[in-house]
C-alpha cells in the first residue's frame, strides 16, 4: 500500500516538505517554486517521493528535484542515499535506461562559421550516428568477449579502438569507467542485445545537439569550461540501450524475490530492493556498473563519429576545431560515496534517477581542470527552446548528497505529445526558427514537442537559488538529430 495522507508544505520559495507520516522512515524535500508545484502535483510523483522515505536504511530525505516526474518506483528527479549495513538498494532507484547521461562537446567554430554548411553536417550526422528503436550499427558487431571488455572498461575501451582521444577520459565522470562491473551477473540475452548497438543514439528523449553558446553567467566557470559566447556546441544524450534495459528488467525479478526473502515491505511493488550487504545487491551492483560502462562508451564513440562528421563537412581536424569534451556526466545510477550525514563523515549508496551528479569546488573527483570552479553540470531542456551548462556547489553536497535535476521534466505523457501535435508540421515550425531536424520517425518528434515539458528555464533557477547548481552557461539550439 502506497503512503496515504502525504501534504506539502512550504520550507522557503525553493524548497518544499513532504512531513513524514505512517510508515515513512524520514522526511521527504523537494525543490520548486510555486510556479512549478501545480505542474509537480499534476501526476503521482510526490507520491512516490513519499513511498521512497519508507525503504529501510534511508539516510537523509528522500529527495525530489524541480524537473520530479512520475517514474518506475522512484519518481524521474529522485534522489535517494542508504546505509551500506541497514539500507537497501533498487533499480526503481537507478531506472531502465542505466546511466543514460549527457556529454557536451565544445569547439572554436562560430555560428557564422557553421551557416554555410550546416544542413549538410546535419544530413551527414544523421547517416554517422544511427539513431531510432532498435538502432544499430552495421559495420560494428562487437563479439561476446569484447562487449565483456566494455562492460569492464567503458569509454577506456573504446579509447583503444581509436575512438576518441585519451584526454577524453580525464574529462568523464569516474574517468568513464566505474569500478567494480562484473559481467558474470549480466544475463546472456543482455550481452546480445549489447552487441550490435554500441555507438548508436536509440530512441524516445535521446538526442545529439549541436547548438551554441547563447549567454554567458559565469564568466570564470565558462571560461574553465571553454564556453565562449557565440561558439559551437555539440550535446550527446543518450544510455545504455537494450543492453541496460534488460540488466533492469532481469534484476527487477530478482528484487521482488528479494524484498520478499528478507522481508521488506513495500509500498509499492516496484520498490523492490535488496538488502546492501545481500548477494543480490552485490550482483545487481556488478551487472549495474557493467551497463553504466558501456553507455560511457555508447557516448565516446558517438563523439568520435561527431567529430568525424564536423571535420569531413568542414574539412578541418577535429583538432584544428576545437572539439573537446567538456565532459559527460550520468544522471541515472547508483554509486557508493563519502557524504556528511549527521554531522559525520559515512559511506552510503546514492541513487540518482534522472538526477546529475554536482559536486563542488575543492572535490577531488572534479576533473582537475575543473577543480576550482566545480563539476561540470548539463541540463538540456528541449530541441525548441534552451538548455544549461552548470558547476556543482557546497551546497548541493551538504543537502542533497552532491545532486542537481537533469533536465526539463516532462508534463505530457509521450501520447499526449503526439496530440497536442497532431495537424501540426513540427518540423516545419522548428525550421522556421531556423532550428534544423533529423529524426528517425515524424512520431519521435511528435512526442518530443516543447509543450510536452517544463520550461528548463524555471527549473535551472530554482536550483541556481536554491543553491544546489550554479548557472554557467545557455546553448540554443541550431539543429537536432533525434531518435
Amino acid at each position: 500500500m502506497a503512503v496515504e495522507g502525504y501534504r506539502l508544505e512550504k520550507i522557503d520559495d525553493y524548497r518544499w516538505r513532504v512531513p513524514r507520516i505512517g510508515p515513512m522512515l524520514t522526511e521527504g524535500l523537494v525543490f520548486a517554486d510555486q510556479d512549478l508545484i501545480p505542474h509537480i502535483e499534476q501526476d503521482k510523483s510526490l507520491q512516490q517521493v513519499a513511498n521512497v522515505a519508507c525503504l529501510p536504511g534511508i539516510q537523509g530525505p528522500s529527495i525530489a528535484m524541480p524537473d520530479i516526474h512520475w517514474g518506475y518506483g522512484f519518481p524521474i528527479g529522485g534522489v535517494a542515499a542508504f546505509d551500506l549495513d541497514e539500507g537497501v538498494i533498487s533499480p526503481g532507484g537507478v531506472g531502465y535506461d542505466i546511466n543514460c547521461g549527457v556529454r557536451l562537446l565544445r569547439s572554436d567554430l562560430t555560428v557564422q562559421d557553421l551557416r554555410p554548411q550546416f544542413g549538410k553536417l546535419m544530413d551527414t550526422l544523421y547517416r554517422n550516428v544511427p539513431s531510432g528503436v532498435g538502432s544499430s550499427r552495421s559495420d560494428i558487431r562487437l563479439g561476446v568477449k569484447q562487449v565483456t571488455e566494455v562492460l569492464l572498461k567503458g569509454a577506456a575501451w573504446a579509447v583503444k579502438q581509436g575512438y576518441g582521444w585519451p584526454e577524453d577520459l580525464e574529462r568523464i565522470e569516474a574517468g568513464g569507467t566505474i569500478e567494480g562491473a562484473d559481467p558474470d551477473y549480466v544475463s546472456q540475452r543482455a550481452l546480445e542485445r549489447g552487441r550490435q548497438q554500441v555507438g548508436t543514439l536509440g530512441s524516445g528523449n535521446h538526442f545529439i545537439e549541436v547548438g551554441y553558446v547563447r549567454e554567458v553567467y559565469d564568466e570564470v566557470a565558462a571560461a574553465a569550461l571553454g564556453l565562449e559566447e557565440g561558439t559551437v556546441t555539440a550535446f550527446i544524450h543518450s544510455g545504455s540501450r537494450g543492453l541496460g534495459y534488460q540488466v533492469c528488467d532481469d534484476y527487477l525479478k530478482t528484487m521482488l524475490r528479494a524484498s520478499e526473502k528478507y522481508g521488506i515491505v513495500l509500498q509499492d511493488r516496484q520498490l523492490c530492493a535488496a538488502p546492501l550487504p545481500s548477494d543480490e545487491a552485490r550482483r545487481y551492483l556488478g551487472a549495474m556498473r557493467g551497463a553504466a560502462n558501456y553507455a560511457f562508451c555508447n557516448r565516446q564513440m558517438m563523439a568520435h563519429w561527431v567529430r568525424e562528421t564536423f571535420s569531413g563537412v568542414l574539412r578541418q581536424s577535429a583538432e584544428r576545431l576545437g572539439l573537446r569534451l567538456v565532459y559527460d556526466v550520468a544522471h541515472n545510477i547508483a554509486k557508493i560515496e563519502t557524504h556528511r550525514v549527521n554531522g559525520s563523515e559515512k559511506r552510503v549508496c546514492v541513487h540518482r534517477k534522472g538526477a546529475t551528479r554536482a559536486f563542488p569546488p575543492g572535490h577531488p573527483e572534479v576533473p582537475e581542470a575543473y577543480r576550482q570552479v566545480g563539476q561540470p553540470i548539463f541540463i538540456p531542456g528541449d530541441m525548441g527552446r534552451y538548455s544549461y551548462v552548470l558547476v556543482g556547489t557546497e551546497g548541493a553536497y551538504n543537502e542533497t548528497f552532491g545532486s542537481t535535476c537533469h533536465g526539463a521534466g516532462r508534463m505530457m505523457s509521450r501520447k499526449q505529445a503526439k496530440r497536442t501535435a497532431q495537424g501540426r508540421a513540427i518540423v516545419r515550425e522548428l525550421e522556421d526558427r531556423g532550428i534544423l531536424i533529423r529524426a528517425a520517425s515524424r512520431a519521435t518528434v511528435d512526442e518530443e514537442i516543447s509543450e510536452a515539458y517544463k520550461d528548463v528555464k524555471n527549473v535551472v533557477e530554482v536550483v541556481h537559488h536554491a543553491g544546489i547548481g550554479k548557472m554557467v552557461a545557455q546553448l540554443r539550439p541550431l539543429g537536432v538529430l533525434k531518435g
